[in-house]
This record gives C-alpha cells, sequence and structure tokens, in this order.
C-alpha cells in the first residue's frame, strides 16, 4: 500500500533532517512527556527476557532500545535503523554508555538484516512515515525468527468525539510550537497531515494479516491518540 504523502520526493528526509537535533524535546513538548508512558506500554508487552535480540525501525534516538536494554540489565543485542544518518547520530551520542547497540541507517522498506534474525521487531511513529506499508510489515516479517513479535507503536484514530475535538484543535497549535522550539513549522504541518491521511487501527489489522502475521490486535492508549498493534510470525 503506496503512502501518497511520503512518496513525495525527498519530503520525509528533508523533515526529519530539520527537526533530528530538537527530536526528543519537541516529542517532550507536543506530547506533553505522554509519550515516554507509551513507549514503556509497548515494553510491557514485550515482556523481553535475557538475551533476547531486538531491531528497532525508525528508531529515532534510541528511546526503545534504552527501554529494553536496561530491562534486560543490558544481556541483549539490539539493532537501530533509521532512514536519517542525524537521528542515528544523536542517537549513537546519547546511548554512548551501551555497548550492544548495532546501528544502521536504512529504510524500513529495505532491511539489510539476514531473514530470520530477531525475537522483537519494533516501529515507533515510524510505520506512517514508510512509503510503502506492505513492504515495510514484509521486512518485518522476514526479519523476525518463527515465534518472533512484532510491535508497533503509531499515532491512531480517536473514537470518542469529545476527545477527538480537543485533539484536532490541540494539533493546530503543534506547528506553531515547532516554530518556536526548532525555528520551523512545515515539519509539523507534514506530522499532523501524515496523522490524519494514515489507516485506521482495524485497517492496519488487515494489512498485518495480509503479510501473515498471527494473532494480530491493537491496544488503544489515551483514547485511541496512539496504538500499539501486535502480531506473530508462526
Amino acid at each position: 500500500m503506496q503512502q501518497y504523502l511520503q512518496n513525495k520526493k525527498g519530503l520525509v528526509q528533508n523533515v526529519f533532517d530539520q527537526v533530528y537535533d530538537q527530536y526528543d524535546l519537541m516529542n517532550d513538548f507536543i506530547s506533553l512527556g505522554v509519550h515516554r508512558i507509551w513507549k514503556k506500554n509497548m515494553l510491557n508487552m514485550m515482556n523481553p527476557s535475557h538475551n533476547q535480540k531486538l531491531i528497532d525501525v525508525a528508531c529515532g534516538t534510541g528511546d526503545i532500545a534504552k527501554l529494553f536494554l536496561d530491562n534486560v540489565n543490558k544481556l541483549s543485542q539490539i539493532t537501530c535503523v533509521d532512514p536519517n544518518k542525524g537521528m542515528i547520530s544523536k542517537g549513537k551520542e546519547k546511548l554512548s554508555k551501551y555497548k550492544n547497540l548495532n546501528w544502521i541507517v536504512a529504510s524500513a522498506e529495505k532491511l539489510p538484516v539476514k531473514d530470520n534474525s530477531f525475537d522483537f521487531y519494533t516501529i515507533s511513529f515510524g510505520l506512517r512515515n514508510t512509503t510503502n506499508l506492505n513492504k515495510s510489515l514484509s521486512e518485518a516479517y522476514r526479519v523476525l525468527k518463527p515465534g518472533g513479535k512484532f510491535l508497533c507503536l503509531e499515532f491512531s484514530k480517536i473514537q470518542n468525539s469529545k476527545l477527538n475535538f480537543i485533539y484536532k484543535n490541540y494539533s493546530k497549535l503543534i506547528p506553531l510550537i515547532g516554530k518556536i522550539i526548532v525555528g520551523e513549522k512545515k515539519p509539523y504541518e507534514y506530522l499532523i497531515e501524515s496523522i490524519e491521511s494514515f489507516v485506521n487501527q482495524d485497517q492496519l489489522i488487515d494489512l498485518m494479516i495480509k503479510e501473515n502475521f498471527k494473532k494480530c490486535n491493537y491496544r488503544n492508549l489515551s483514547g485511541g491518540i496512539v496504538s500499539i498493534h501486535s502480531g506473530w510470525k508462526f
């Protein structure tokens, strides 16, 4: 499934080239810090144990990798993948004390790793930015071991009309916040547009099933502002 907005040449790359240096700060501002709770919820759904291998795609500056390694007392190997070199550089700097990390500049649609390699595949606020959802999900399935678990944390569709009204109006402020904090508002105009155009919870489940994932389900957080989708490779 091609995503029209993300297929505009150079758009997504340009967006993250503009924001990577203040990426963590802006995440805290626009989510009021709640993104950290959402990510911990996803980690709890993994319930990882020592020596399990994780690939974190669209890793940003490595929040999920840090949570995972802290949870297993740093006794696992993690591969962090992001298409933006600046984001990878910030992640390496932030997690310089963690030695069992492998950083790769690559897209979710074409992962330079072997088949059947990982116990977990995670992608947080990144699936929405891919050019092709089917290819991204197919790659996730390919790199997971049999018995491996896919988890996707992503902005979703709010199912309460009053909350949706509040959220829509708050969203209008986000580009202005971006202008103040980062000096750019266009990346955050893209953020809002990409959220609005992304598939809903049930449509993403259907796409996962088409790519052979089993026992697919989702959990809404914060009233559906975000959701965590999960599925298994058997």
